[in-house]
């Protein structure tokens, strides 16, 4: 070999990073679509199956599922919208789901951990490697439209304290993490009402349990009050990301989110998993999403 090859050989080895820095990466994030998109809980159902058609259509290559917007546990019908997202070229890529750790009685918990470990089984059986959790709240405001009434605030529930509801949320998500494990599920603890309403609150639970299959969902509209700094915070948590927009009015509430400031809190810890738009306006979404998916193209670059 030449003494010129040998140089350059050379250089390029001291210009190569460390083993141990941190890699910049110039890919993008990928967009998605939350099936909640289509259906708020108001009317009767909008099959899954449609939904996936429809990202498939406007070229969104993920949907995100919402548990509750299914129609059937059984194999087939799981198996039918794993076909159905082959056909069209789109990524299962998430499972949202309800539960609520924030239960003084045991048995109660302990029914809320069996439904998660439930939700991790379906998720593999349907290729999807990742949940949305909840934390759970106190339901001292029993109706969720009061509870927005209420910014999200509710009073603890008489006779305990916050630090039991975190201590029942953190026992309950361990007792979750050897059948994520197991099934390669990524749980993903969300901004959502009740403990985890605040960025303290989520951070709190996230940094009590060490482990690489429970990890952050950032959902865009889910700070009420001053959002940037919020999601700033949880911001290098994340592994999958929920963006609402809300065309037509909000059904509980309207923020007006600037997602070009989003994009770069995101690129700024190096963000490159999914964004879920996450519809949750009066508009049809038959309008309403094409329109967001639009937003967020451009205020992401892609």
């Amino acid at each position: 070999m030449s003494t010129a090859a040998l140089a350059l050989g050379s250089a390029a080895i001291s210009s190569a990073p460390a083993a141990d820095a941190p890699v910049k990466s110039a890919a993008k994030v990928k967009l998605g679509i939350s099936t909640y998109s289509y259906w708020h809980f108001r009317t009767a159902r909008v099959p899954i199956e449609h939904v996936i058609r429809e990202a498939g259509r406007l070229g969104a290559p993920a949907v995100d599922i919402l548990h509750r917007q299914m129609e059937s546990e059984e194999r087939s019908y799981l198996q039918m919208l794993k076909r159905t997202a082959l056909q069209n070229g789109v990524a299962l890529n998430c499972l949202s789901i309800h539960q609520d750790f924030v239960e003084a009685k045991a048995e109660m918990r302990n029914l809320h951990v069996d439904h998660t470990l439930r939700c991790i089984e379906l998720a593999y059986e349907m290729g999807i490697p990742c949940i949305r959790l909840n934390s759970g709240r106190w339901n001292t405001i029993e109706s969720f439209d009061d509870l927005m009434k209420a910014r999200g605030e509710e009073p603890v529930l008489p006779g305990f304290t916050e630090d039991d509801g975190f201590k029942w949320c953190i026992e309950c998500i361990e007792k979750c993490l050897s059948k994520a494990a197991e099934c390669g599920v990524v749980l993903a603890l969300e901004n959502h009402w009740g403990l985890t309403r605040t960025p303290e609150g989520l951070l709190r639970i996230l940094d009590a349990i060490k482990s690489p299959w429970l990890g952050g969902l950032m959902d865009t509209g889910n700070f009420l009050e001053e959002p940037y700094p919020k999601l700033e915070k949880i911001a290098p948590r994340a592994v999958f990301v929920q963006a609402k927009t809300y065309f037509g009015g909000g059904e509980w509430y309207t923020l007006d989110l600037d997602y070009k400031r989003i994009a770069a809190i995101l690129a700024k810890v190096n963000y490159n998993g999914f964004v879920s738009l996450e519809f949750e306006g009066k508009e049809s979404p038959d309008t309403a999403v094409p329109k967001s998916l639009e937003l967020l193209r451009k205020a992401f670059g892609i």
